[in-house]
């Protein structure tokens, strides 16, 4: 449903959602009843938690209900609770218990971004894929048609609401949402903590050719620096230069080590100055003693 131009969009919270009248209570649905939330960005696995929450329904079986909402075949399109419907699957169950709730498009996906953002783990392309489908139906639910001078504004607002209850700022939103447009070798990059969540937002800017680039010089050579990223930053025709020439602007950004002085005296040319039974650490300090003493000769004829 469209709101007025200047309206608060309002967000229908999971906790209102789950509030349904009792006629409308918890049922028992087979299942294979039960497809999955089309494009669902969170992953479901077969991890330590997978198997704690497998042996809690085994020993408790379920005990909150999943979120389900009608389909146009006769079953159900789960809502919130995909995890507990894999386990279930594993313990052998036939039916789970759910709640069903006639939701539009645009109220299941923000009822199912909601749910899953309270879980602990979140990888950060979870989190990047579920913001944006929650910023674009909560564009749907508000009013698409604003002005040009209007659009950056809105579209912060509506970034900062969208954050609301997962603690994430308008700018934190936006940041994740930039994840999404990296090729997905950098970003499982990033999931994997390979890249810096920073580093991935800055290349999420560049051109996919670079971005490809990028991802082969990170797996040969390591993280990029800043340094390097800032100097790519600064190219102005970035994507349409060559591989090589992204990677010479990429090692000529890398600190530059400084020269190491390396002074040696061979035996023969300290005989000249020492007597034979002098032990090199005595040697050493005779030296270092002189040239601390002309040291200070050259600070006073500079006038230090």
């Amino acid at each position: 449903m469209a709101s007025r131009v200047g309206e608060k969009i309002k967000l229908t919270s999971i906790d209102e959602l789950l509030c349904v009248p009792e006629t409308n209570g918890t049922i028992e649905i087979e299942l294979g009843l039960i497809s999955a939330f089309e494009n669902h960005p969170f992953r479901v696995v077969d991890d330590e938690k997978m198997e704690e929450l497998v042996e809690s329904i085994r020993q408790q079986g379920i005990l909150s209900p999943v979120l389900v909402r009608p389909d146009d075949e006769g079953g159900y399109e789960m809502i919130s609770g995909h995890r507990r419907l894999h386990a279930a699957t594993i313990v052998g169950l036939k039916k789970i218990p759910a709640i069903v709730k006639e939701l539009t498009d645009d109220e299941a996906i923000i009822a199912m971004v909601n749910a899953n953002l309270q879980r602990e783990e979140i990888l950060p392309s979870e989190r990047g894929f579920s913001l944006k489908m929650k910023m674009d139906a909560m564009r749907h639910q508000g009013s698409c048609r604003h002005d040009v001078a209007k659009l950056s504004v809105v579209e912060r607002k509506t970034a900062t609401i969208v954050g609301e209850g997962s603690g994430l700022t308008g700018r934190s939103v936006q940041r994740y949402i930039r994840l999404t447009e990296l090729i997905p070798e950098l970003l499982d990059m990033v999931d994997t903590k390979r890249l810096s969540l920073v580093n991935g937002v800055d290349i999420s800017y560049f051109d996919k050719d670079v971005q490809k680039w990028l991802y082969e010089y990170i797996k040969d050579n390591g993280n990029l620096k800043p340094e390097q990223i800032a100097a790519l930053k600064e190219q102005r025709n970035l994507e349409n230069m060559t591989q090589y020439t992204v990677i010479a602007i990429l090692n000529d950004a890398l600190p530059k080590k400084s020269a190491v002085k390396k002074v040696s005296f061979s035996e023969k040319k300290l005989s000249k100055y020492f007597p034979a039974d002098y032990p090199a650490s005595k040697c050493e300090r005779i030296i270092t003693e002189l040239l601390e003493k002309w040291k200070l000769e050259q600070e006073a004829q500079d006038g230090i």
